[in-house]
């Protein structure tokens, strides 16, 4: 059980600090907000957690696949937010997300990557 709360207490921390730095600076937040923080995280607590190596290589290569698709969103957003407010513009980056995402598996499936189960 300490070991649960440990991983929100670090992972918590991280989503703090990423905001703190978004506040004081546009460009040193979305640095930060970039970097693959939460996937490292991960890997760390796979391997923490004895994961076989498979898994945790699965869990990188899977996550590189999952991030392309979600590259338009971050241009619809700026786009969007002074024509639409924040709330409207965020549930439409969702819907833009995960449209994006269905034509991207269904794309890269021809190639023999299979996002979708």
């Amino acid at each position: 059980m300490a070991g649960l709360v440990t991983k929100y207490l670090i992972t918590a921390a991280v989503v703090v600090i990423v905001s703190e730095f978004a506040k004081r600076s546009d460009r040193l937040g979305g640095f930060v907000a970039a970097l693959p923080l939460v996937t490292v995280l991960v890997l760390i607590w796979l391997q923490i957690e004895h994961q076989p190596q498979a898994k945790i290589a699965n869990h990188a290569w899977y996550t590189f696949w999952y991030v392309i698709p979600t590259l338009p969103m971050f241009l619809a957003f700026p786009a969007l937010l002074p024509r639409l407010g924040f709330w409207p513009t965020l549930l439409a980056c969702l819907v833009i997300t995960v449209a994006c995402f269905g034509l991207f598996a269904l794309l890269v499936r021809r190639f023999g990557i299979e996002l979708l189960p």
